[in-house]
């Protein structure tokens, strides 16, 4: 019979062929934040069929969903995403997090009964901007998880996530609309705030911390060139490294939107997409289990430097590890010199190296819930 991480891993292996063709179909068919429909149907199926009690609309999210095997004292969470980015597909690589987190899962449900786990499968929408996870964690999911996990694809392997803080709202101005040329006199130009506003912020750059980063882009500023813009609107994300330190930083460049309402005469609307996404507090032990086991699958961990750095961005799987014990350790697909959130990095994200990735960073997850289980059971 072997170890139970030889049994994990043969799980894994077992179903090697559909965790591919599931990465592949998502890749194929890229979906938004909060329209993940397909994505919430498809990730489930296989762990339906491995016998998991799978809920669909979970906690009355349309594209969550929970599914869960064994009964075990110790709770193991995997963390499915699936949304896409727009007009860029799968150029973070969620396909790859969501195949290889039901593969982990299927892994842990081999041995669940013998070790004492109980193995659950998160699906969670909307990463990209939208916070699904925060949603999910004030509707009550994750509560008394033991360990939460998933792996996130980047140009090389990377163990420890150190995320950003971040905030994220929609701008509107409010203007009036004149004829262009006859007129100009009688308009509130709209788009002149969002100029006005960008330079406040090009200069606010020099004195924010050297970790802050404010970017975004102008959605809309007008209709015709003949009209002075009544409405302009954009997304705009602002980042630091804590939530306290984000607390600080996001007036002072909210000022700067203010102050390009003030020069032209706009209304200024600002709404938050979701809540701000929190810096990530690792399980150190777990984190410890999790490099063991990926150098003992042939891994190589990067050392810092610019391909490293995909560590750096932010997830809402840190608001999960404020509440929870929590990884979130990257896998490197070779992609170099292609990055995620590039269209040269959704290429790399099926093929040879990708499927290579999906399953090591399977069984380094399902190995390292199996550590868990066998950590609580000692200190028990």
């Amino acid at each position: 019979m072997g170890t139970p991480k030889d049994t994990a891993r043969r799980a894994v292996e077992k179903h090697a062929e559909e965790l591919i063709s599931l990465s592949e179909r998502l890749h194929g068919d890229p979906e938004t934040a909060w329209e993940e429909y397909r994505a919430a149907a498809a990730v489930p199926e296989l762990l339906d069929r491995a016998g998991f009690d799978v809920t669909s609309s979970y906690l009355g999210l349309d594209t969550a969903f929970h599914a869960r095997f064994g009964s075990g004292p110790v709770r193991i969470a995997l963390c499915a995403e699936y949304d896409a980015l727009p007009g860029l597909g799968h150029a973070c690589g969620h396909n790859l997090i969501a195949a290889a987190s039901v593969g982990a899962a299927l892994g842990l449900a081999a041995v669940a009964d013998g070790i004492g786990l109980t193995v659950e499968v998160y699906g969670t929408p909307a990463e990209e901007g939208g916070g699904g996870k925060i949603e999910m964690l004030e509707r009550g999911a994750f509560t008394g998880t033991d360990l939460a996990m998933m792996v996130h694809p980047a140009p090389v392997d990377v163990a420890e996530a150190r995320p950003f803080a971040v905030s994220h709202s929609k701008i509107s101005y409010t203007g009036k609309s004149a004829h262009a040329a006859a007129y100009p006199e009688a308009g509130v130009n709209a788009a002149d705030a969002f100029t006005v506003a960008q330079v406040a912020i090009g200069l606010l750059r020099q004195q924010l911390p050297s970790s802050a980063r404010v970017h975004g882009i102008v959605t809309h500023a007008g209709d015709a060139p003949n009209a002075i813009p009544e409405r302009s609107t954009g997304r705009w994300y602002v980042r630091a490294e804590t939530l306290a330190e984000l607390a600080e930083l996001e007036p002072r460049v909210m000022r700067a939107f203010e102050a390009g309402a003030l020069a032209t005469g706009c209304e200024l609307e600002v709404e938050p997409e979701s809540k701000p996404y929190a810096e990530f507090r690792t399980d150190e032990q777990a984190l410890a289990h999790y490099r063991a086991n990926a150098l003992s699958l042939g891994r190589r961990f990067a050392p810092p430097g610019q391909a490293a750095r995909m560590n750096r961005a932010s997830t809402d799987m840190g608001n999960v590890s404020q509440v929870v014990p929590a990884i979130h350790p990257y896998i490197g697909i070779g992609s170099l010199p292609a990055t995620n959130h590039q269209r040269e990095f959704a290429a790399y994200c099926v093929g040879g190296t990708a499927e290579r990735a999906l399953l090591d960073g399977a069984v380094a997850l399902a190995w390292t819930g199996v550590d868990r289980g066998r950590t609580e059971e000692v200190t028990a």
